[in-house]
């Protein structure tokens, strides 16, 4: 842990709704060897808040505006040194959010609503160099990584296929042929193990490589 005046763990807040960061403030200044150094209303904002704080632990939503979550995880462990320590607490828990914050970087995984002593014992354990993710959360990273990952172009492709679009649209779209249309679409249904695209289209919505609704 980096070492500060106050031997305090100082903690960089990054959540747009107010009630969530009041909520999650107040915890955390109740405790004497924690205390949070400054409250971020948007990823971009959270980027230059740790520059000019330089914190302990970044306690970080994933849906922000501006720059969401993953975004700062990959902007701050690429350019930062040391590497930060960041902790997700997010409403989210799809296979594909967890499995792209924690391979980015991310030591910590906490849903919103987590009991207070969960959330107290993540920041202590992340502080002191450690990775701490709730058993739920570890399984499911371990499923996610069990399932092939799509190529770009597939997720292009599938995205499409989600909004409706016939293979010939979709290669107007993208400027393939239909036949490498309906290979990327054969593709998919294997990797997703789909009997079709209905199916294909409620795997990926669940996993979360596709939006819900």
């Amino acid at each position: 842990m980096k070492s500060s005046p106050t031997d305090k763990i100082r903690v960089l807040i990054a959540d747009d709704h107010p009630v969530v960061r009041e909520g999650l403030a107040a915890i955390l200044r109740s405790e004497g060897d924690i205390t949070v150094v400054a409250e971020a209303t948007n990823g971009e904002e959270a980027c230059n808040l740790y520059d000019l704080h330089d914190p302990d632990i970044v306690m970080l939503d994933l849906r922000m505006p501006k720059k969401d979550g993953l975004q700062v995880i990959n902007e701050l462990i690429a350019s930062r040194r040391p590497k930060p320590r960041i902790i997700v607490m997010t409403t989210y828990e799809t296979e594909e959010d967890i499995r792209r914050a924690l391979l980015a970087g991310a030591k910590g995984y906490l849903l919103k609503g987590a009991l207070s002593e969960q959330i107290l014992e993540t920041v202590r354990k992340v502080a002191q160099g450690a990775a701490l993710v709730p058993p739920k959360i570890a399984s499911m990273l371990t499923e996610s990584l069990s399932h092939p990952e799509l190529s770009s172009r597939e997720f292009q492709v599938l995205r499409l296929l989600a909004a409706g679009k016939s293979n010939k649209e979709i290669g107007t779209a993208l400027l393939i042929t239909e036949h490498t249309v309906k290979a990327h679409v054969k593709s998919i249904l294997i990797k997703l193990d789909a009997m079709g695209r209905t199916e294909a289209i409620a795997i990926a919505t669940k996993r979360g490589l596709l939006p819900q609704g």
